[in-house]
């Protein structure tokens, strides 16, 4: 009977034993292993042994990166601006002794830590240098953040201002503020785009007037021209030019009288055989331009009767 005590009392003895000494340590954790009140090792995931009663975990550490949420809370800025901010925070554990030993509550330091480093940063500057330049402030913070982890065997790997909220009336003065510089980009747009529609006008009518002046000018040159041939003309001793040039700017002149919109009646104060005489002189022009072998009738001069077969060259019946 004894025996049989021994043997059950030594079965749990050793189980005990086991149980206590075989430690399986999850991934993505590490856990600090103190023997006799210091620390001794550290068990990495996996299957691991210990010494029972002399050893024990003193920590299960997370070696996963971790969120740490950073409250609410107010800042005064350089100016005299009062801000409510708040914000997150990443951090990752890359030395789980110092994690363990170096500091007593490792979040809550973090956290706190993350407060007081974002009133002073925030507290630095002005109030148009928070809301316009967040990414600068984020760099500041995880810069200061990380270099006072350093020593509790933490890497901050990311930091970030979730929301920046200020006073009320600092918002309607900023709307304000907004309205009127873009009313006052709009009052530029319009006035550049009628400098340059006023420009575009001149330039154009600048362009007319130079085609109109050299048009002006062609137009009294080729007049110059026809003046001065029929000149030579005449001075030679040819005057069918002379006749033919008046009796053109005749025509024109009872073509344009005509064509006038307020004349409905037009009557000639002028001799009918000053006309008939114009056009003879276009016929005799024209008799002389036509070559002798041509058969092109002969112009009749107005006033003159048509000859009948009675009639004899002479003129007499």
């Amino acid at each position: 009977m004894e025996f049989t005590t021994l043997v059950i009392v030594a079965l749990v003895f050793v189980v005990v034993f086991a149980l206590t000494s075989v430690k399986i340590v999850p991934q993505g954790f590490h856990f600090i292993v103190e023997r006799l009140g210091r620390y001794h090792e550290t068990l990495v995931p996996g299957f691991n042994v210990i010494v029972p009663i002399i050893s024990s975990v003193r920590a299960r550490v997370d070696m996963r990166e971790t969120l740490v949420d950073v409250p609410e809370q107010s800042v005064i800025t350089k100016d005299n601006a009062a801000v409510v901010a708040d914000g997150v925070l990443y951090f990752q554990v890359i030395d789980p002794t110092k994690a363990t030993y170096e500091v007593g509550d490792l979040q809550r330091a973090i956290q706190t830590l993350a407060m007081t480093t974002i009133r002073t940063v925030m507290g630095s500057m002005d109030l148009d240098e928070l809301l316009s330049q967040r990414e600068r402030i984020n760099a500041s913070l995880l810069r200061a953040v990380d270099e006072a982890t350093a020593s509790w065997g933490v890497r901050i790997t990311r930091i970030e201002l979730r929301d920046i909220t200020p006073p009320a009336d600092i918002v309607q003065a900023m709307g304000r503020q907004l309205k009127a510089e873009r009313d006052r980009r709009a009052q530029i747009l319009e006035a550049d785009a009628e400098k340059e529609s006023q420009i575009r006008i001149a330039q154009g009518k600048l362009e007319a007037a130079k085609l109109e002046a050299e048009a002006r000018e062609r137009l009294a040159e080729a007049e110059a021209k026809a003046t001065r041939l029929v000149s030579e003309a005449v001075a030679n001793g040819s005057g069918q030019a002379l006749g033919y040039f008046l009796g053109q700017k005749y025509m024109e002149a009872l073509k344009a009288f005509a064509d006038s919109p307020n004349q409905k009646t037009m009557v000639l104060p002028v001799e009918m055989a000053g006309v008939a005489g114009a056009l003879a002189g276009l016929g005799e022009i024209l008799r002389d331009a036509v070559p002798a072998s041509s058969a092109a009738p002969k112009v009749r001069p107005v006033g003159q009767p048509q000859p009948g077969p009675w009639s004899t060259p002479g003129g007499g019946a």
